[in-house]
């Protein structure tokens, strides 16, 4: 398997691999079309083995391997581990292994949702394996002075997006059992710390009410893969829209059409 770099004159034309256990790094793949339109993406959402949040930490790094390995051996310039829950078990060894990559991350954006005023009260959703990771305890850790922090394991919130279910009755009631307890304690902002998080966005917002602002990381992460690109030299100089090719583990038909329908499928910013 051959790591490109810049000396490679084909380099800077190669995609940018992306990959997330299942479709929710869309979220993330949109932000990154956003800030590089004229990039070329190769999305990997693994489906099959959905959701890794509720796996061992050893399961995620190794699918996460895997994930890396199937985007490098097509040519990939760049990873996005569009993966709060991968990002926290497998990123850092990723870096160690493949030094010369640019791999970038997520993190849940607990920064500017601390930040926002004077000690917000600040609930994060995540899954529970990201809950669970020493990273995630050091992030809250690092602005526990600044902010009231309420970490938030969401187990099953993914699976109503896998299946494409972002608006129904039975996804409204699940979120409002789930999110009930906190409502009562002045909530200034929502951490949506999962890419599928996005995609229940409207319906989290019904819930928790117009004056709570919500957070996710994906344009971060997207201006941080530009930054490091940039640095190495591999930005993709054509001016022309780029291309999108989705791969799924599943490999079936309504797979792949839910990705083209995320794809599109607009998040409402705050």
């Amino acid at each position: 398997m051959k790591i490109i770099d810049s000396t490679d004159e084909m380099a800077c034309t190669r995609p940018i691999g992306v990959f997330d256990s299942g479709v929710g790094g869309i979220s993330v793949l949109q932000e990154l079309i956003r800030v590089m339109p004229n990039e070329n993406y190769i999305y990997l959402g693994d489906s099959k083995h959905a959701p890794y949040g509720t796996k061992t930490l050893e399961e995620v790094r190794r699918l996460s391997f895997e994930n890396a390995r199937v985007l490098l051996e097509q040519g990939a310039k760049g990873l996005v581990v569009a993966c709060n829950t991968a990002t926290s078990a497998a990123v850092r060894l990723m870096r160690n292994r493949y030094p010369s990559l640019p791999i970038v991350g997520i993190e849940p954006a607990v920064k500017p949702a601390a930040l926002q005023k004077e000690h917000p009260k600040v609930l994060v959703m995540a899954t529970p394996m990201t809950v669970e990771q020493e990273k995630f305890r050091l992030l809250m850790q690092r602005y526990e002075d600044q902010a009231d922090i309420y970490p938030l394991p969401c187990p099953g919130l993914m699976e109503f997006i896998e299946a494409g279910d972002l608006e129904s009755e039975r996804l409204h009631d699940f979120l409002e059992e789930l999110l009930h307890p906190y409502l009562s304690y002045g909530l200034d902002s929502v951490v949506l710390g999962c890419t599928h998080y996005p995609f229940a966005k409207k319906m989290i917002r019904k819930i928790v009410g117009e004056q709570v602002t919500i957070f996710d990381g994906g344009a971060g992460t997207a201006r941080e893969m530009c930054r490091r690109l940039t640095l190495a030299g591999l930005r993709n100089p054509s001016e022309e829209k780029g291309w999108v090719h989705f791969e799924n583990s599943l490999a079936t038909d309504a797979e792949l059409e839910l990705c083209q329908r995320l794809l599109v499928q607009e998040i409402v910013d705050e």
